[in-house]
């Protein structure tokens, strides 16, 4: 029978310590701190525009076609690789690609990470990571139940959360396990925690789509998500403890919250502090702060979201004088091809512009010619509105026929500084965001610059001219809020629903009104009945159609 000599390196010189209250409570912190980030996240995402992220992902994934997958795998495997936490790519995994495709997507691109850490601890880097995961206090009491164990031990290891998944990848490269049961193994051991992720991702884009004010859905569609999500929840962390319970087993892999009080302990210090308990209960308590200021003020985090990551903020001013007497530009071309081929309502014959696109390019030629920087301001805002408008239709027949604008590049898009406006050559989005936006004390020009989508205002079916410059925008502004793709008001007006241009520029509208619900009901009689009244309909927003606007789909 082995004395105390035979005791492993890590288990000699041991002395027993009290254990603190972290330590015991370890778990409990995690699952409560687990479930405080769970609901705070709904709670946050039922507020702010998380939705344009995820759009982002889902555009820039669709993009990339046939390779958006296999870019999203390729960056998964290089952050797992780099021990970045993976927790948050299985959730823009399941919102981008969808429950089914979303968890294959992710159990490759894990699976592969494991294999290339395997192969890295064995093969390329064994001595640095040998060293390493020595050091780790499991190390050898886990390679000696591997060694007993082999594969059962692996699949309870990759099942618990005792050791860390990205650690995990590398470690059993310095054990004994072989290869494939260990690469095997992984993969299917991994799988409840990817459905896990996933399913909350693909769950919280469903509920985002619904808030953002496109849709709703009934009691018994969101009893079945719940249902569905604490099933996914509940088997995961069933899964989990059962592990756990196994792993006890194996002496010396149990972790310390399991371990008696009077086993001993590590010589030196006593063990660790819980960092991972901890970090998880910071993060809980951050997620709680920032949901219930969320509630109070919903409009200052929307505000820095957009911020962060929508078109550039600018402070609106008139940078330019009227010129009463100076040089003009003449649109007739523009003109004649908007009223010949844009019905009512703005839909666009494309088909019929393609047969007239010489009459287009001979207009875009003549802005080339235009003395843009001796206009005078009408002049000038009247000649950039229908540039942009031209350039964009000059856009889609580059390409058509296309369903979307953005299913054209996005470096072709609106990033393509390819257009020519007097001495100048300018992309759609610097016109738009630098010649136009910080230059005109005007937000009804997001209502006149058109990109090509139904969500779009209408085009015209005429050109903008200087003369008639405010008649013609205030007509834009009247239509917008006449029809319900753009503006609907509750018959108790205890609700607006608004085009999401005035989200993504809240700031220029209220640079002009104070307010988002001020610049609306300058063209919205009764929204502006409500707020003269004191009331203030809450704001919910409509889906942003990106079909193209064309006469084959017309609404």
């Amino acid at each position: 029978m082995p004395g105390p000599s035979s005791k492993t390196h890590a288990e000699q010189g041991q002395t027993s310590r009290p254990k603190g209250w972290a330590h015991r409570h370890e778990t409990s912190i995690k699952i409560v701190s687990a479930a405080a980030i769970a609901i705070s996240l709904v709670l946050i995402a039922r507020r702010l525009p998380v939705d344009e992220i995820v759009e982002a992902v889902s555009g820039w994934v669709q993009e990339l076609g046939a390779w958006g997958p296999v870019v999203f795998g390729l960056v998964y495997v290089i952050s797992a690789l780099a021990f970045l936490p993976a927790s948050a790519l299985t959730l823009a995994a399941g919102a981008a690609f969808g429950l089914l495709w979303g968890t294959i997507i992710v159990s490759l691109a894990s699976t592969a990470a494991a294999a290339f850490a395997f192969l890295i601890a064995r093969y390329f880097a064994r001595e640095a990571v040998a060293r390493r995961v020595r050091r780790y206090p499991k190390f050898e009491a886990i390679d000696r139940a591997i060694g007993e164990g082999g594969w059962k031990v692996v699949a309870m290891l990759r099942l618990s959360p005792a050791v860390p998944f990205n650690l995990q990848n590398y470690l059993y490269g310095a054990t004994r396990v072989r290869f494939w049961p260990c690469i095997l193994t992984s993969w299917v051991a991994m799988l409840p925690g990817t459905v896990m992720y996933a399913y909350l991702g693909h769950v919280g884009r469903a509920g985002l789509e619904a808030a953002s004010g496109g849709s709703s859905r009934s009691a018994a569609e969101w009893a079945l998500i719940g249902v569905g999500l604490v099933a996914t929840v509940a088997v995961t962390v069933y899964v989990t403890l059962r592990a756990r319970r196994a792993i006890r087993e194996h002496e010396g892999i149990a972790p310390a919250s399991h371990r008696g009080g009077d086993e001993e302990r590590r010589d030196g210090p006593a063990e660790g502090w819980p960092w991972g308990a901890m970090i998880a209960a910071l993060g809980a308590v951050v997620a709680v702060s920032v949901a219930g200021y969320t509630l109070v003020r919903p409009e200052a985090l929307q505000g820095l979201l957009f911020r962060l990551g929508g078109p550039p903020q600018v402070t609106l001013r008139e940078a330019y004088a009227e010129r009463p007497g100076g040089p003009t530009f003449d649109h007739g071309e523009f003109d004649s091809l908007l009223k010949t081929h844009v019905a009512p309502g703005g839909w666009v014959d494309y088909q019929g512009l393609s047969r007239d696109e010489a009459k287009l390019d001979a207009y875009l030629a003549r802005l080339t010619e235009a003395p843009f920087d001796e206009l005078g301001r009408d002049e000038k805002l009247a000649l950039l509105l229908n540039a942009y408008n031209a350039c964009t239709l000059r856009l889609i027949l580059d390409h058509y026929p296309i369903d979307s604008i953005r299913s054209i590049p996005e470096a072709k898009r609106w990033q393509d500084a390819r257009w020519k406006i007097g001495l100048h050559t300018w992309s759609l989005n610097q016109i738009e965001h630098e010649q136009i936006r910080p230059k005109f004390r005007e937000a009804r020009v997001h209502f006149a610059l058109v990109c090509a989508a139904i969500g779009c205002p209408p085009l015209r079916s005429e050109a903008y001219a200087a003369e008639r410059l405010g008649e013609q925008l205030g007509d834009q502004a009247r239509y917008i809020h006449a029809h319900d793709r753009w503006f609907r008001l509750a018959d108790d007006r205890s609700e607006v629903w608004l085009t999401k241009l005035y989200r993504w520029y809240r700031g220029d509208f209220e640079q002009v009104a104070g307010s988002v619900l001020r610049f609306a009901s300058r063209s919205a009689p009764g929204l502006k009945a409500a707020l003269d009244v004191g009331r203030s309909p809450e704001v919910r927003w409509l889906e942003y159609d990106w079909s193209l606007n064309s006469k084959e789909n017309e609404l």
